[in-house]
């Protein structure tokens, strides 16, 4: 069932992604060669229990962490670790915070140290501008696989390839809510797109093909070809005047 939000409730979501941007802005100065994402998660912990937030992912299905943290060929679901990082690390970090009955849900991909090779800069850059497409076409009247053909389009152009076994999902009072947004898909179609809807907009891109594997932990999604993967993510309320990105930075 989709449960679209009052104004007063997308509020109460611009709130609690407001404490996500905060954790995510704070962890990326601290992403620096020898860090280990255990350190990063300890943080995140810290500051959303200061500002008043409960980690969203903390014993989610027996998730026992608050952030996702994927390195490099891991998609999403990476498990913090004592694993230091190298300079030339990407890291998704992927961060949901409860506020007043309400979650935020927010993930961006970063560098740990020296400026990336060109040919990381650039995939970051189009997996960036792939979400903003998928944003672009959330407008009232459209179909919700406007989203996903926009997404898909832009990352294919530019010969990287969409996962298919992970999707985008509403947001709320629950963590996950229908509808599924998948990353692909045939623009026009889809259900229709009206105001109160808020989604999380997901693309996880890889540099190589699109399989994945689970990892036997039960959590970790790698790159079946072992390369490099994106993960950005925002969440997005759909208002008459368009799209609002709740968690703008």
């Amino acid at each position: 069932m989709i449960v679209l939000k009052s104004p007063e409730e997308i509020e109460k979501l611009r709130a609690a992604n407001a404490i996500v941007v905060e954790v995510l802005n704070h962890l990326r100065e601290k992403l620096t060669p020898g860090i280990t994402t255990k350190t990063l998660d300890r943080m995140a912990e810290e500051l959303i229990r200061r500002r008043g937030g409960v980690p969203s992912f903390l014993g989610y299905q027996g998730y026992a962490h608050t952030l996702c943290t994927s390195v490099n060929e891991v998609v999403v679901h990476g498990i913090p670790n004592e694993v230091p990082l190298k300079s030339g690390d990407i890291v998704g970090i992927d961060c949901g915070v409860c506020l007043d009955g309400f979650h935020g849900d927010h993930a961006r991909t970063l560098v740990v140290g020296e400026s990336p090779s060109p040919q990381v800069s650039q995939f970051l850059q189009v997996s960036q501008e792939a979400l903003l497409c998928g944003i672009e076409q959330m407008r009232v009247g459209n179909r919700l696989y406007d989203i996903s053909a926009a997404i898909q389009k832009h990352a294919e152009s530019h010969g990287y390839s969409i996962v298919r076994d992970y999707v985008g999902h509403g947001v709320g009072r629950a963590l996950h809510e229908d509808p599924q947004v998948p990353n692909f898909g045939t623009a026009g179609t889809g259900m229709r797109l009206v105001p109160g809807l808020v989604l999380a907009i997901e693309p996880m891109i890889n540099m190589g093909k699109p399989e994945v594997r689970l990892q036997p932990d039960g959590w970790t999604v790698v790159t079946k070809d072992g390369t490099l993967s994106t993960h950005f993510e925002h969440s997005v309320a759909l208002t008459d005047a368009g799209p609002q990105i709740l968690s703008r930075v």
